[in-house]
């Protein structure tokens, strides 16, 4: 299981990963060297080995180190490179085993104890070794290093520990002044493991060159992993090449190694058109459609030789956040007066009536998704708190509540605060992504309407999430964050403390009590190995995210994505992913 990343487009539909789960029975296959490899017993098929499978994305990695990766163009990549302790099941969302064979729980919940499966190479053909898992943790720990994964792994500001035992077994151990956590499987699966002889080094000389190494201009041949395939070749702007791994660890259900294709393509494009186009073109074996596309691209199926899926909503979410920290005031940032605006709940509660979601959900989304209120997807049977407060759209509402906060409008039609200051701002998203442009055009036109002065400007991905998660200068941002099952994968957006908490991240302490209990909240979440009683911890924080109202959710759509006929393996998972990257095969046609 991955954590929280900043995501480029509405859903990533193609996972790495998805071993046979603990207590399954595995046929007794074996690879040269390796006893127990992993079996992907969920694919329908036995496939053939060639074919280049090729894709499209909308950014340009920031970068090939797991470590730092916070962005979905970055971890599209790194989750076919590198790969973790555990993985999680993508039909049924259940955590299975991954570089780790096995794995045992001491009594007191505190200390577990994980097997790495004998016989793992790392693509340069030198073994994998606890060394390498605990050099991953240590990596995550440094003062400097820039990641979300240390958020997940501190509870109650301690940190995680660890101890290696021998070459095969590794031991870490929850802070015992603390009760035992209950979804610790669930987290350690956000330590990407990577190789000590190849990154020690760079980490030795701290956090800041450890953060640039491994960046998009490295050579290719120092990227070391343990995933599917490895890179071959980047032309920015352009597309990266990754070459089947001959050292992967997992087999098929008639012992043959993976991964079947010989290549895997991402091509880079400027916008989401340009997906559609090459899709239709024939340029490109998947498409994640857009649900306005569904209907279109259905009636296209027999001509164009693929079939599109109507797939589930996403456990994705995508919402306007206003910028509320302190350390973005400045050139190129906020004006005190927007950080006063934005710090005051009135306002975003206005703001949050003025949002129009059922217009996006039909402009948008063609009518295939679901306003949302939550910081949890509907699709998210589980957990989803469907009875939190709700902002329908009103103008007049949201016109009252900004005069109660002070606000009037002038003569000239433009609203000011209580200082006079007219009330303007600046609204981002990422460039090329069309379904969060036309949103972005929609929330301008009616925050227009209230009296506000807003400029939309649409921008490069890389650069947008530099802003978020390095400068902080910007205003207010239109973004999507990936979403697993359980919501304490997003720890990193979600305690005030964290990486990615977009508005105000990495508080020493919560500026507020509301923070500081959603703090709790998840601090008992963590602890609490109880279902139903995590199901209560959620619900009153999606409560308090729903008053609060620091991220302000549009919809919840669906998923549709579109395969070629010529590819194998298919078969529709949790959020619409359609497989793993391992076992795609060309049923006939080798490019």
């Amino acid at each position: 299981m991955r954590r929280m990343a900043i995501a480029v487009g509405v859903a990533a539909i193609l996972l790495v990963g998805g071993i046979v789960p603990l207590g399954a029975q595995q046929p007794k296959l074996t690879l040269p060297g390796i006893p127990n490899p992993g079996v992907a017993s969920y694919a329908p098929e036995i496939g053939k080995y060639g074919g280049t499978y090729v894709i499209s994305q909308i950014s340009d990695p920031r970068t090939f180190n797991p470590i730092v990766a916070q962005d979905t163009a970055s971890t599209a990549v790194t989750g076919a490179l590198f790969e973790a302790l555990v993985d999680q099941d993508y039909l049924t969302g259940e955590i299975v085993p991954g570089l780790a064979e096995s794995w045992t729980v001491s009594q007191d919940g505190r200390t577990w104890t994980f097997t790495l499966r004998e016989g793992i190479k790392w693509s340069d053909g030198q073994p994998l070794t606890t060394e390498d898992v605990a050099f991953s943790a240590q990596a995550i720990f440094t003062d400097g290093v820039d990641n979300s994964a240390v958020d997940l792994l501190t509870f109650q500001d301690q940190p995680l520990r660890w101890r290696v035992l021998d070459k095969r077994r590794i031991q870490f151990i929850t802070p015992r002044a603390i009760c035992p956590v209950g979804i610790f499987l669930r987290l350690i699966g956000a330590i990407d493991v990577v190789p000590k002889h190849k990154l020690a080094d760079a980490l030795a000389k701290g956090g800041a060159e450890f953060n640039r190494t491994w960046g998009i201009n490295v050579n290719p041949k120092e990227l070391v992993g343990t995933g599917p395939f490895i890179l071959q070749s980047y032309v920015p702007g352009q597309r990266l090449t990754l070459l089947r791994n001959p050292n992967y660890w997992s087999v098929d259900k008639r012992g043959q190694r993976l991964p079947y294709l010989t290549r895997y393509i991402l091509l880079i494009v400027p916008n989401l058109e340009q997906s559609r186009l090459k899709f239709l073109a024939g340029e490109t074996d998947f498409y994640s459609a857009r649900p306005r596309e569904f209907a279109e691209l259905k009636a296209q199926e027999r001509q164009g030789s693929f079939a599109v899926y109507d797939g589930p909503e996403t456990f994705g979410s995508e919402f306007l956040v206003l910028n509320q920290n302190p350390a973005g005031v400045g050139s190129g940032g906020l004006t005190p007066a927007q950080l006063s605006w934005f710090q005051d709940v009135r306002f975003r509660r206005a703001l949050n009536h003025a949002i129009d979601r059922n217009t996006i959900v039909q402009q948008v989304y063609a009518g295939r998704a679901t306003p949302s209120w939550s910081p949890i997807s509907v699709g998210n049977k589980l957990y989803v708190n469907t009875n939190v407060p709700q902002y329908p759209y009103n103008l007049d509402r949201a016109q009252q509540l900004l005069a109660e906060a002070g606000y009037r409008k002038g003569a000239d039609g433009l609203l000011r605060d209580a200082q006079g200051n007219v009330v303007e701002f600046t609204l981002q998203t990422n460039a090329g992504n069309t379904d969060r442009e036309a949103i972005g055009n929609i929330l301008r036109q009616d925050f227009v309407k209230l009296g506000m002065r807003v400029t939309f400007a649409p921008e490069a991905f890389p650069s947008l999430v530099s802003k978020l998660t390095g400068s902080y200068r910007w205003q207010a941002i239109i973004i999507g964050l990936t979403g697993g099952i359980e919501p304490s994968s997003g720890r990193n957006v979600y305690l005030s403390s964290g990486d990615l908490h977009m508005w105000r991240p990495n508080q020493e302490k919560p500026v507020n009590e509301w923070e500081a209990e959603v703090d709790r909240l998840f601090e008992q979440a963590a602890c609490e190995t109880d279902q139903a009683k995590r199901k209560t911890l959620y619900a009153r924080w999606q409560q308090i995210y729903s008053e609060q109202a620091p991220m302000m959710w549009f919809s919840n759509p669906k998923t549709q994505p579109a395969v070629r006929n010529t590819i194998g393996n298919i078969k529709l998972g949790l959020q619409g992913v359609t497989g793993t990257l391992e076992t795609r095969y060309y049923k006939t046609v080798y490019k």
